[in-house]
C-alpha cells in the first residue's frame, strides 16, 4: 500500500501557521532560504493582517508546506506520491524534485501579485455543498449576466465557484433554495481557477520558460487533467495554466487511490483535503498533520508499508 502527501491551497491558511511549525533545523533552513530569496522576513507573513494579501497567503502555504515535507524527509519518512491543491501544486512540485524551492518562491510571489493586481476587489470564490456539478451548471446559466464559473471540483457534491461577488451571491442564494447543505463565500479575495485569470496564466507560463524543470522523482499528478505527469514541460504548463482552469481534485485523489494509495497525509496547516479523502474512500486512512502530529503520521506510514 502507498502513501500520498497532500499539499493544501488557498483557503487553508491560518494566522500563525508558520510559527506553529516545529522548531527544527530543516524548518529553520527552509525559512532562511525563503528569506534570502524574498529579501524579507518570512516569519512575518502569517500574521492576520498580512494574510489579507493573496501574495502572503500563497507564499506562507508554499513555505510551510515545503518546510513540513523536508522535516518528514530528515526523519526518513518519504511519500510514494504527492499532489497539491491550487497553489499547493507548487509545494508538491518542489517535494517531487520538479522545481527548486527558490524558483518556486519567485513564481508563487509573482502569481500572488498578478492575481491581486488583476482583481483587487469585488471578486472572489464561494463553495456549494450538496448539489451535483450538472445542477450547479444549470444555476450558473441562470446568472449568465455575471461572470461566475466552476472552479474546484473537490468531490461529487462539493464544488467551488469563482467570479464577481455579485454573481457569486446570486448563485449561492439559488443553490441554497435548491437544497444545498452549504452555500457561502470562501476566504479568498481573487477569482481563482477560472477564465478571468487567463492573462495571469499566460504571464506565469512565460516566466516559467526561464526556469529549470526536472522529471519528478516521485509521482506527481496534474490538477488540470488529473493525470500522472512525468514530462517537465507538461508539469510546467499544469502549474501555469491551472490558475485559470478548474481543479479536478476528486479525480486526482481517485487516480491515486486506484494506484494503491491507502494513506493520505495532509501537510499543515489545514485538514480540508484529508476530509475529502475520508469521505471519498472509506476503506483508506487520512489524517492532517496539523491535528494528529508528525509522530502519528510517521507511525502510520510505517504500518501501511508493511
Amino acid at each position: 500500500m502507498s502513501v500520498a502527501f497532500l499539499c493544501p491551497g488557498q483557503g487553508s491558511q491560518q494566522p500563525g501557521m508558520l510559527h506553529d511549525l516545529r522548531d527544527n533545523q530543516a524548518v529553520k533552513e527552509t525559512f532562511e532560504e525563503a528569506r534570502d530569496t524574498l529579501n524579507e522576513s518570512v516569519i512575518l507573513l502569517d500574521s492576520e493582517e498580512k494574510l489579507k494579501s493573496t501574495r502572503a497567503v500563497q507564499l506562507s502555504l508554499l513555505i510551510g508546506g515545503v518546510a513540513s515535507g523536508r522535516l518528514f524527509e530528515t526523519e526518513g519518512a518519504l511519500p510514494d506520491m504527492v499532489a497539491g491543491h491550487s497553489v499547493g501544486a507548487f509545494t508538491a512540485a518542489v517535494l517531487a524534485g520538479v522545481i527548486s524551492f527558490r524558483d518556486a518562491i519567485s513564481v508563487v510571489k509573482e502569481r500572488g501579485e498578478l492575481m491581486e493586481k488583476a482583481y483587487p476587489h469585488d471578486y472572489g470564490m464561494g463553495v456549494v455543498v450538496g448539489l451535483t456539478k450538472s445542477k450547479l451548471e444549470e444555476i450558473l446559466l441562470r446568472v449568465s449576466d455575471h461572470p461566475v464559473y466552476l472552479a474546484n471540483l473537490n468531490s461529487p457534491d462539493q464544488i467551488t465557484i469563482s467570479g464577481s461577488r455579485t454573481g457569486i451571491q446570486l448563485v449561492l442564494e439559488m443553490a441554497a433554495a435548491d437544497g444545498a447543505r452549504k452555500a457561502e463565500f470562501l476566504n479568498v479575495s481573487v477569482p481563482s481557477h477560472c477564465p478571468l485569470l487567463d492573462p495571469v496564466a499566460d504571464c506565469l507560463y512565460e516566466r516559467m520558460k526561464e526556469l529549470a524543470f526536472c522529471s519528478p522523482i516521485i509521482p506527481y499528478a496534474g490538477i488540470r487533467n488529473a493525470r500522472a505527469l512525468r514530462d517537465p514541460e507538461s508539469i510546467k504548463k499544469d502549474l501555469a495554466f491551472s490558475v485559470s482552469n478548474p481543479v479536478r481534485w476528486h479525480e486526482v485523489m481517485t487516480l491515486y487511490y486506484e494506484l494503491g494509495v491507502r494513506l493520505f497525509i495532509e501537510l499543515p496547516p489545514g485538514r480540508v483535503l484529508s476530509d475529502f479523502a475520508d469521505r471519498a474512500f472509506p476503506d483508506a486512512r487520512s489524517l492532517a498533520v496539523s491535528e494528529s502530529g508528525m509522530k502519528t503520521a510517521r507511525i502510520l506510514m510505517e504500518r501501511y508499508r508493511k
